[in-house]
């Protein structure tokens, strides 16, 4: 063991996170952490794990981006963990992960931490602290004084939630720690409690002041905000316990959707924390016209609703709408046991939101009364049978919207009761207007606004879900989708038909409540991402269970009605063929990105998920229904079905939200040796292994961009290869990246002794994609084996890049940055940001006098994130090359009409399809040239995305108020990009 350590550097760093068109800005906290003590890294102090009484909102999310204000965590230090202490009461030691309050953010070990305990799991949790008072820092009198806040089963285990308080105040910001005990044993401990107990000093302002701080601080009217609480709290810190208020304001004017969770300093009136809460897809037998998964791909106007009843009877094709927890029809008000006849009921209250933009207010139209309770309401397909056109928001039939409400309105209940069989209960905190005496604080049921800002022309191609603390009733907004010049290109469609938008937006609330406890939510970066994966993995796995295909090639894609995608949906990849891996944070276009980096770890979940289908097989569709409806125990259900259960125990084992990769990954090993007695360890293990996340991956913080990965698989067989340059690169410096992503990536080897890398990395069998990069030598790409109990020699046969500023080439021309057009990676790009893109051009003063022999150009169309002083404008995807040419000189170059072509690439070299370009298309492609003798090399552009891509030309739709032709319509036309122009001999 070691002592050293750093302090924590906390500093909110503001990363461009934008998708043209309707994204902005958000702020992740970074921490800067190493290991401290026992083992492994550390964890910074969470912005998350708040308890029951102040309710810390818990996050808003939009299915494309994020909006508002970023989170913040303006806390400060770190308390150095104890030395030499071990979170074990016998056996070798545990690994512990330190928060900056100096007590274990986890506690993980492959056996039991603890065994002998009582078969109380609470009495067993409260038992394990008080032996360990050295490593978490409570007395047995602290502990005894700690409050439950939910014991939730886990198969025949319990996660254990308590929390502290400090003196009359309970802790509104961590203080919090989850114990995962089963029969007697402690098997995974997270925590965020702080080793300072005392009491903090009397507040110095009111609760109407700190509403009056967090509103300034949120941009939001206090006047007009639809929820306004301050509930006093303390917030334990570094630097001590602080008396605050926790204010929740959630906005109710006309605008964006805006919500906050605000910690003020009761004694300074500063702002602790900030949460962000808005996440960026018969009369006795009540029947519901519904779309299970979307209407038809191909946007004909037939008809495929199904008819969903509360019990079998005449017509009826599938028996739904009863609350799994009482056996109430979902349109039963539980206060008076009578139908309310609309689309209000317990876990669910829908209602019309066309004028209103995308505010955070909730609509105040539900469906018209319905004595029958048969809500069946005429369906057209008017959105897209009008292409768009507004004018239909005041005809007959108002553009479908009953039966977009009472569509919506059915989506919400069915992910209620699906969800509430997978733990997501009252004692979870899940979305309820009365629970009844079953937990929880109810009067939170999903609010539901069906064609949100319909009639606000800049809302549309999104979704969004707020959700509150426990007890405040959340809101999620569902638009309509239409092409937008330069932005976005989707059909004519209406997003309250698509379920793998509304069950990710539902299980935002989901996962916002069970993670880090009732008022939590996810926090951080990677925090993020995440949660954007689990609310895709779940919307995904609900359809699936039921049989409910939706629209794409596999069922694996998210949005692929909305969006008319069916490859990739409203992501970058398919889950079932994402080639990501942990080592990719960071990737995307626009950078450290929530949903594009929550790809990564929904690759990840993908294969742990086949994994357990391989050892436990898919069942039959009779089989997985009654998985699905509770009917057969986890125990004896097919694959998928364990794994999504899994999934949700892992939210209630940890204490915290802001955690990383790793964490998340420990939880879900945590809750299979709880549930299933750690019987799949070993598949685990090599999925998480393949994708980076094996034993020794590392974060440094929840929102780490470049965190370590590892693909050693501790459960089994690794092999290992040992990178061996040859040819012209046999002394070079080279690096190796496991996937398909060079820029942003973390290398896992490299051939440079100036880095601690070395040449060699060891991995879980497989075959693997890698690139290879090294300054003079470009950009190539390799597959290989790895074999278990062997290591192989990895050839690397590159050859000599003449257009690199490495081998000393240079590059002048249009536009700026033309230097980073040779400079080896895609992490960078040259740009023209004046007149049309056609011929602008940059010409590449090859090394040396004499000419030489040119067979073979590689170019990337890659963009970055942000700005620099050279090209300020925004990186739009649709500013990306497309086309191009190559021409060649080698005698009085001064003269550009010595330059002849060598090379007119395809006009879709760099192709992209609706609805919009994505990075995969524009990654580093190699183009065979005529054979020539060069002493310069001319590159020059013809097209982008947007000036040459077909599918983003002309008017798409008949709205008056909205050109979508980007070549004329979008600022993007006279931009053009470029990341790389390499040049070789073979």
């Amino acid at each position: 063991m070691n002592g050293c350590y750093l302090l924590r550097d906390a500093r909110n760093l503001r990363i461009p996170d934008t998708q043209e068109g309707f994204v902005s800005t958000k702020s992740w906290l970074r921490s800067a952490l190493i290991v401290v003590a026992v083992t492994a890294t550390t964890l910074p102090l969470t912005t998350a794990a708040r308890g029951e009484p102040g309710g810390q909102a818990v996050g808003t999310h939009d299915f494309q981006a994020e909006t508002g204000q970023p989170d913040v965590d303006n806390r400060q230090g770190r308390v150095p963990p104890p030395a030499g202490v071990n979170a074990r009461r016998a056996g070798p030691e545990a690994e512990i992960r330190w928060n900056a309050l100096g007590t274990p953010a986890s506690v993980t070990s492959a056996e039991p931490l603890a065994e002998g305990l009582s078969s109380d799991s609470e009495q067993a949790a409260r038992a394990y602290l008080k032996d360990n008072e050295a490593v978490f820092g409570l007395s047995a009198e602290a502990v005894d004084a700690l409050e439950r806040v939910a014991v939730n089963p886990i198969g025949a285990g319990h996660a254990v939630l308590l929390r502290q308080r400090f003196g009359d105040l309970p802790a509104g910001v961590d203080g919090l720690v989850a114990i995962g005990v089963t029969g007697g044993q402690v098997k995974h401990v997270t925590s965020s409690l702080s080793r300072e107990t005392a009491a903090p000093p009397a507040a110095a302002i009111t609760a109407e002041q700190a509403m009056e701080v967090a509103a300034r601080d949120g941009g939001i009217d206090l006047a007009t905000a639809r929820t306004k609480q301050a509930t006093p709290v303390a917030v334990p810190a570094p630097d001590g316990v602080h008396n605050a208020y926790q204010v929740v304001l959630i906005a109710g004017g006309e605008g964006e959707a805006a919500g906050y969770t605000t910690h003020v300093d009761a004694v300074s009136g500063a702002i602790l924390t900030r949460d962000n809460l808005v996440d960026h897809f018969e009369p006795e037998n009540p029947q519901w016209s519904v779309f299970p998964s979307n209407p038809r791909d191909d946007y004909s106007s037939k008809d495929t609703r199904e008819t969903w009843c509360a019990a079998p009877g005449r017509g009826c094709d599938f028996v739904s709408g009863v609350d799994p927890g009482t056996g109430k029809a979902w349109d039963v008000d539980h206060a008076t046991g009578e139908s309310t006849n609309t689309s209000i009921g317990n876990a669910a209250k829908t209602f019309e939101k066309r004028a209103s933009g995308s505010s955070s207010a909730v609509g105040t139209r539900p469906n018209v009364i319905t004595p029958s309770r048969n809500y069946t309401f005429p369906w057209n397909n008017t959105w897209h049978e009008a292409k768009c056109d507004p004018a239909t928001f005041d005809q007959e039939g108002e553009a479908d919207l009953e039966a977009a409400i009472a569509n919506l309105n059915a989506m919400h209940n069915r992910l209620h009761d699906w969800s509430y069989r997978l733990g997501f209960t009252e004692t979870a905190w899940n979305m309820q207007g009365d629970n009844g005496e079953r937990g929880g604080l109810g009067n939170d049921p999903e609010q539901g606004n069906a064609q949100a800002g319909a009639r606000v022309l800049s809302v549309r191609n999104n979704a969004n879900q707020i959700t509150g603390p426990d007890g405040v009733a959340p809101i999620t907004n569902m638009y309509l989708w239409q092409p937008q010049a330069g932005a976005f290109y989707s059909p004519c469609a209406d997003g309250d038909y698509d379920m793998s938008v509304i069950g990710h937006e539902y299980t935002h609330a989901i996962s916002g409540r069970m993670i880090g406890g009732p008022n939590s939510g996810w926090s951080g970066a990677q925090a993020g991402a995440m949660n954007e994966s689990n609310s895709d993995l779940v919307a995904m796995e609900y359809l699936n269970e039921y049989g409910f295909r939706p629209a794409g090639l596999t069922p694996y894609v998210t949005g692929g009605y909305v969006t008319g995608d069916k490859a990739a949906g409203i992501r970058n990849y398919d889950m079932s063929k994402s080639p990501l891996n942990y080592s990719d944070m960071n990737y995307d276009i626009v950078g450290q990105q929530v949903h594009a980096d929550g790809e990564i770890w929904s690759a990840t979940q993908f294969d742990v998920r086949e994994a357990f289908v391989k050892r436990y097989g898919k069942g039959s569709a009779k089989q997985q229904e009654s998985c699905a409806d509770g009917k057969t125990p986890v125990e004896r259900c097919p694959g998928n079905r364990r794994w999504m259960q899994l999934s949700f125990d892992a939210l209630l084992l940890m204490a915290s939200g802001a955690v990383s990769y790793v964490d998340h990954r420990d939880a879900l090993l945590a809750a299979d040796r709880m549930r299933f007695d750690g019987k799949n360890q070993d598949i685990m293990w090599r999925a998480f292994a393949e994708h980076g996340l094996g034993e020794a991956a590392a974060s440094n913080g929840p929102s780490d961009p470049d965190p370590t990965p590892s693909f050693v698989n501790p459960a089994g067989k690794n092999g290992s290869l040992q990178l061996k340059p040859l040819g012209e690169a046999k002394d070079a410096a080279l690096r190796l990246y496991v996937g398909d992503y060079e820029a942003r990536a973390v290398p896992v080897a490299d051939t440079d002794p100036a880095t601690p890398l070395g040449d060699t990395v060891e991995m879980t069998p497989g075959i693997y994609d890698f690139v290879v990069a090294g300054a003079g030598f470009g950009h190539k790409r390799t597959k290989f084996v790895v074999v278990p109990g062997v290591k192989l020699p990895l050839p690397l046969l590159l050859t000599r890049n003449h257009a690199s500023a490495a081998s000393g080439a240079t590059a002048t021309g249009d536009g700026v940055n033309q230097a980073k057009l040779i400079d080896e990676t895609e992490a960078t790009n040259w740009a023209s940001l004046t007149g049309a893109p056609a011929g602008k051009s940059v010409v590449v003063d090859l090394a040396g006098d004499d000419p030489v022999k040119i067979r073979r150009v590689q170019v990337s169309a890659m963009l970055r994130p942000g700005s620099d002083p050279a090209d300020p404008a925004t990186q739009n995807r649709f500013s990306a090359l497309r086309s191009f040419e190559v021409l060649a000189c080698a005698k009085d170059c001064a003269d550009p009409a010595q330059f002849k072509k060598v090379y007119t690439s395809k006009s879709n070299a760099f192709d992209a399809t609706r609805p919009r370009p994505r990075g995969a298309d524009m990654l580093i492609e190699s183009f065979d040239v005529r054979a020539t003798s060069a002493t310069h090399l001319m590159f020059r552009a013809l097209t982008t995305q947007c000036t040459g891509n077909p599918v983003y030309a002309g008017e798409q739709d008949n709205d008056p108020n909205s050109a979508t032709d980007c070549a004329t319509a979008s600022p993007q036309r006279e931009h053009v990009r470029a990341a790389e122009f390499q040049a070789f001999s073979y």
